[in-house]
């Protein structure tokens, strides 16, 4: 999907790593690929050389072709292509609004923005959910129902780290293992696979936006999610945690009448595009026309 930044530019997709996708879900020999790649052995020996410091003659090159501008990161010599990809932004750099009211996203990312319906169907990674089986819970997602479900798409060039959006309680961390299989068991040369990717998810009882349901969908393959916390107090800005190498991302669910997204945004999403946004950026607001605010 192409993109458009906050001042309406269109970002075209470079479609590279979706074209991997495509090919590793919807051909015999990406199918017969994809056996050997999501099994433990092969994901461990790929997270070990990305740990290694045989790992950082890719450093250079992925800067390059991607045009990180590492200016804004602190300066370090890392060991290993996990060290970098895990580098950390020079202070200030993503400054959270302190205005109770401000929703401000959580990372770099791509977002797109959805209506929580009880049949509504989203996409992340290559798979279709709803909201009851991305969380393996209909009891949980019924308290949703009604309100708004924010995607924050991380590309592997994006910043990695990722930030709560209130003060508020943390709840402990729930987490849902992969599952990777064909849609037919036995005819799975022929049928396309299904997967559903590791994630992980906690409830903020926040201040401001209410239960915000926040959950991180690591990387097919090699993806690692790093959480700092179990049950906590936490603040606004304040680091949740960070991905390991692979492109990830970052769902935040809102119950019915508690943030209304920026118009620029769901006038996006209306036309086919994510909208480009950055760690702590205002993205919308507390919705003050509700009476349980």
């Amino acid at each position: 999907m192409d993109c458009r930044d906050r001042e309406g530019n269109i970002i075209p997709d470079n479609g590279k790593q979706g074209k991997l996708l495509k090919t590793l879900y919807e051909t015999k020999a990406g199918r017969q690929a994809l056996k050997v790649l999501v099994q433990p052995a092969v994901s461990k020996a790929g997270s070990r050389f990305l740990d290694s410091r045989f790992s950082k003659c890719c450093i250079s090159p992925f800067i390059e072709k991607s045009g990180i501008v590492m200016e804004e990161y602190e300066e370090e010599d890392y060991e290993s292509y996990n060290q970098f990809f895990t580098r950390r932004i020079k202070e200030g750099r993503r400054e959270f609004s302190v205005e109770p009211g401000h929703f401000c996203a959580p990372c770099d990312s791509r977002l797109s923005v959805y209506s929580i319906q009880e049949d509504g169907i989203f996409t992340i990674k290559n798979t279709a959910y709803t909201l009851d089986r991305l969380v393996k819970s209909k009891s949980l997602a019924a308290k949703y129902l009604g309100g708004t479900l924010c995607i924050f798409r991380l590309t592997v060039e994006d910043y990695h780290h990722y930030c709560y959006v209130d003060d508020g309680i943390k709840t402990k961390n729930y987490k849902i293992p992969g599952v990777f299989h064909t849609v037919n068991p036995l005819a799975n040369d022929q049928y396309p696979v299904y997967t559903e990717n590791t994630r992980e998810f906690s409830i903020l009882k926040s201040s401001n936006f209410g239960n915000i349901l926040m959950m991180e969908v690591g990387a097919m393959l090699v993806g690692r999610i790093v959480n700092h916390h179990e049950k906590l107090a936490v603040k606004r800005g304040m680091e949740k945690g960070f991905f390991e190498f692979g492109g990830s991302t970052v769902v935040l669910a809102f119950q019915k009448g508690k943030v209304v997204l920026d118009a620029d945004i769901t006038a996006n999403m209306q036309e086919g595009y994510e909208t480009v946004v950055k760690m702590g950026e205002v993205i919308g607001r507390r919705d003050n026309g509700n009476a349980d605010c």
